[in-house]
């Protein structure tokens, strides 16, 4: 206010004093706080209640939930800090205006919310740029693939990478080559649903050969 600057503010810049001194009586006070706590209490049930499920959408209002509990949690602790209850709970013999908790609150709860987001957002690039399944997951569908019919010759290539939650799976088998073309299509097409029958795969694609010595057919693209 003290800065003029009439390019932006062609009024001055009066307008921003009602803000700068906002204040509450001790009757909106307290209705602020049982509002913060009913909203936290509220927030805690709901991030308990999708917990229970497995989906992942869900479970990501779970997350969400609980990173409103602790900012609300924090900020409340921080507001009791800042009042003088004479009847109530809580009396505090100081004001937050001259203890340290107003200074370093904000910058908690700033680290807090950035180290968490932070994790999550590394969680989600990780399942969306296509990387690869675990050495573990890898070997299950090769033991899946290997067993589940007893004219597959070889495996020749057997992938899974991450498109979002789930895993996209790709897998060449080789057939006989004299091998009718509806038998080894029944046995490409049993294969792909068992596949897509484990909870971590999305979509499972069977390629079918009568060899294994050729150049693979898809090249990475640059």
């Amino acid at each position: 206010m003290r800065k003029p600057n009439h390019f932006y503010y062609p009024i001055g810049k009066n307008r921003m004093q009602p803000v700068r001194e906002l204040k509450m009586n001790h009757e909106q006070e307290m209705w602020m706080i049982g509002i913060m706590v009913a909203v936290t209490a509220v927030k805690f049930i709901l991030m308990v209640y999708c917990r229970r499920f497995k989906n992942e959408i869900v479970r990501a209002y779970a997350q969400d939930h609980l990173f409103d509990v602790v900012t609300n949690s924090v900020g409340l602790q921080l507001q009791f800090l800042q009042f003088d209850f004479t009847g109530g709970l809580i009396n505090w013999s100081y004001n937050i205006q001259s203890s340290y908790s107003k200074r370093i609150g904000p910058y908690l709860i700033a680290l807090y919310t950035i180290s968490t987001w932070a994790r999550t957002v590394i969680e989600n690039v990780w399942s969306l740029i296509g990387r690869t399944a675990p050495p573990e997951f890898l070997a299950k569908l090769t033991y899946l693939i290997w067993n589940h019919h007893e004219e597959i010759q070889h495996i020749d290539t057997v992938r899974a990478y991450t498109l979002g939650s789930h895993y996209f799976a790709e897998v060449d088998i080789v057939l006989p080559e004299d091998m009718p073309l509806n038998q080894a299509h029944n046995i490409g097409e049993t294969l792909q649903e068992k596949l897509e029958q484990l909870p971590e795969v999305e979509r499972a694609f069977v390629h079918i050969d009568f060899e294994f010595t050729h150049r693979p057919e898809h090249k990475t693209k640059v």
